[in-house]
């Protein structure tokens, strides 16, 4: 006899899903990380490194999502490095959104990301 499980929908932050405190905070720094991940990704973490001006411990932590060592500062400074603008927009909360949203822009004409993943094919 099999046990029916109860599937709840997520509000789109697993941190909040989980009732992490500061979930919010948490959200951002783990949308913003993955995007310094994803910009680097073909990259030698000593390359990284000297391109983030960090240490190569910091790119593998990074590397790893260990998000919670860097700051959202800090990763937004990254994606500025990366020669990635971010864009901050204030507005009011409504209801049970989440207080803080990042939304990417579309990715589709990233000749960046293109290049890599031509690279990564040969």
């Amino acid at each position: 006899m099999s046990k029916k499980r109860e599937v709840t929908e997520s509000d789109g932050n697993i941190f909040a899903d989980l009732r992490i405190d500061n979930a919010d905070e948490f959200y951002t720094r783990a949308c913003l990380g993955v995007q310094v991940m994803r910009l680097l990704k073909g990259r030698s973490q000593k390359e990284a490194a000297k391109l983030l001006g960090v240490k190569q411990p910091e790119i593998s932590a990074l590397m790893r999502a260990k998000f919670s060592r860097f700051s959202q500062e800090r990763l937004i400074g990254f994606l500025n490095k990366l020669d990635r603008k971010v864009t901050i927009q204030i507005s009011r909360h409504r209801g049970k959104e989440p207080y803080q949203k990042v939304t990417l822009a579309p990715q589709c004409n990233d000749p960046d990301v293109e290049e890599r993943s031509e690279t990564r094919r040969r």
